[in-house]
């Protein structure tokens, strides 16, 4: 089985199934192991007074050994299991645990739901969980803001990413693009504590996600059937803060008539950050409910994309 055709197996069985409770109650989730040695490494390397090359230089073997233990695992998988039906459906089952799909759509509708009925107290503890905003200080655009821009980002990041990466280099592409990811997640923030340790891993997603973040910008604004959305992804996306979160984001906003990013703050911080598609209103809750329609055009467009690039593969050799 080619890496191709593997991971749209693994990407069906994600959006079908997910990551099924039952599994998670069991034995938890890869990307929760790729995050406690993560955690492991951070607690062990990272220590206070150590000058900032010292704790950049340590962040980056961190980030090395991370990367190539979970490389090598799955590595070995791919090389231990049979080229069998079974052993290609155990292998895209491992594989589909890695992309994001279905949870993401799940986490922004917990979002949308208590939203549309004006519940804020609901709509605030469920964006809490896939933002890094103070969700108590939110009000219904913020709200809606925060759920659009983490759809589109990681519609990106937890999708399209995996999948490229995937495509590429069958399930060791898609675990170590995971755990690249996850480092950036944990240790690639600007923090006291990360500036230099997490340095190497924040500019390493960087590289990984830049062409998938292009990727996942024009299959939003495809998916739309609106030049707008291809205006402002071409207008705006580099004005974000990211030098990748910015197209999907702006493709997101132009799609929809909408303004994302502008000013938020974390923790006692007020960050100014620039609009994308500046002008148009704020989003709502029926906004959130379109924005999650055409998330779920785009991945279906990717999905046939990738289809189509099989069956052109296939169709050469």
């Amino acid at each position: 089985m080619t890496a191709l055709t593997l991971i749209l197996m693994a990407w069906g069985i994600e959006a079908v199934f997910g990551w099924p409770n039952w599994i998670y109650e069991r034995i938890r989730h890869p990307v929760v192991w790729i995050g406690s040695a993560i955690r492991t490494i951070d607690e062990t390397l990272n220590q206070a007074g150590q000058v900032r090359m010292v704790r950049y230089m340590l962040g980056a073997l961190a980030s090395c050994a991370i990367i190539g233990l979970v490389t090598g695992t799955a590595m070995f998988i791919s090389w231990a299991l049979p080229e069998t039906w079974w052993g290609w459906t155990i292998e895209a089952l491992i594989a589909s645990s890695l992309i994001a799909t279905r949870s993401l759509y799940q986490h922004v509708s917990a979002v949308q739901r208590p939203l549309a009925l004006k519940n804020l107290s609901a709509a605030r503890q469920a964006v809490g969980a896939i933002v890094g905003r103070d969700p108590a200080q939110l009000d219904e655009p913020a709200i809606a803001r925060a759920s659009l821009e983490s759809l589109a980002e990681n519609a990106s990041d937890g999708v399209i990413a995996p999948v490229f990466w995937g495509s590429l280099f069958g399930l060791p592409g898609i675990a170590a693009y995971k755990a690249v990811n996850t480092l950036d997640s944990m240790i690639g923030h600007r923090t006291k504590r990360h500036a230099a340790f997490g340095g190497f891993a924040a500019r390493i997603d960087d590289i990984a996600n830049l062409i998938p973040a292009r990727l996942t910008a024009l299959l939003l604004a495809a998916a739309s059937l609106k030049p707008k959305a291809f205006t402002v992804m071409m207008r705006d996306a580099s004005r974000h803060r990211s030098p990748n979160a910015g197209w999907p984001e702006a493709a997101m906003a132009g799609a929809l008539g909408v303004r994302l990013s502008g000013p938020r703050r974390y923790g006692d911080t007020e960050h100014i950050e620039p609009w994308l598609n500046q002008g148009a209103p704020d989003p709502d809750a029926a906004d959130l409910k379109r924005g999650l329609g055409l998330y779920c055009r785009a991945m279906v467009l990717g999905g046939a994309a990738l289809l189509l690039l099989i069956a052109g593969v296939h169709y050469a050799t």
